[in-house]
């Protein structure tokens, strides 16, 4: 059975995968970054905050000026860009995976109860995620960063906080309509308490939205993660965290654009990365939407 179970998962990625080329590119990009990260600790060719006085603001390799030592050239105080970039991929992709975790969480846990126990409950928590909802999430995680002090941490705890009503908005959808079907009336009928019901019948039946909810969160959260590191209220420096390094990199922008291209070029690819492939489970998942 679990030889089975197995292939049949391996037949449905496989084919998602044949279907939707967006998601196999989407797959690539973030199986590259998730290489990177995983492997910069020994690929990078320097330490992330080694600094060479010697080599201060050199331009990448094939321009005039570059060295093969520093392939995308150093920054104001003489460090190697690439270095930084790849210690800084383990750093913006954590940033997304403890968001997508907390969220997720916390969400999947306040809809599944809302979701499942109704009446009062599910009225305060859903007018409370409405006004959450009704403020700028970017704006809520200043203040929360503000409130809080600017550090990874804290960082984390911001976005993940302003990601989760939307979460929590996915899941509550989902138990209601499950929480109608015919087979919760039968589980009930033979003595079921919500809990059981909600843990071990209903919330198998969503996961399908979440997962895709989940990835695309990844992108999410790594997004408004550099937003605030770029106004310096996430990682401070020398954090290598790809926002961060667009903040430092502001006052240089016109005489060192690379400086600000390189990690801007990280984020951009890391989302649409996560996007692509969301975009393709989305599809896979749906039946409507299934080739």
């Amino acid at each position: 059975m679990i030889v089975a179970a197995q292939k049949s998962t391996f037949l449905f990625f496989k084919e998602t995968l044949r279907d939707y080329r967006g998601g196999a590119l989407g797959l690539l990009i973030v199986g590259f970054f998730a290489l990177l990260a995983l492997s910069s600790p020994w690929l990078a060719p320097h330490p992330a905050d080694q600094i060479f006085p010697e080599a201060i603001k050199l331009p990448p390799m094939w321009q005039d000026g570059g060295l093969s030592a520093f392939p995308f050239g150093t920054d104001d105080i003489g460090r190697d860009v690439l270095s930084r970039l790849m210690h800084g991929a383990p750093v913006s992709l954590g940033i997304g995976f403890f968001v997508v975790i907390l969220s997720v969480v916390v969400g999947t846990s306040l809809g599944l109860l809302a979701g499942s126990v109704g009446g009062a409950v599910d009225q305060a928590l859903s007018r409370f995620m409405d006004i959450v909802m009704a403020l700028p999430s970017m704006l809520m995680a200043i203040v929360i960063v503000a409130i809080l002090g600017p550090s990874l941490t804290n960082t984390i705890i911001a976005v993940s906080l302003v990601s989760v009503p939307s979460v929590f908005r996915l899941v509550r959808g989902a138990v209601l309509a499950e929480m109608s079907k015919e087979y919760v009336t039968a589980v009930r009928a033979f003595g079921a308490g919500w809990w059981r019901i909600a843990v071990k019948n209903v919330l198998p039946n969503c996961m399908a939205p979440l997962i895709v909810q989940a990835t695309l969160g990844f992108s999410d959260g790594i997004l408004n993660a550099a937003a605030l590191g770029f106004l310096g209220l996430g990682a401070q420096p020398p954090t290598p965290e790809w926002g961060t390094m667009l903040s430092d990199a502001r006052a240089s922008i016109e005489s060192s654009p690379w400086l600000v291209t390189l990690p801007g070029l990280c984020i951009l690819l890391v989302v649409i990365g996560f996007n692509l492939l969301g975009d393709a489970l989305r599809d896979a998942l749906d039946p409507k939407l299934r080739k």
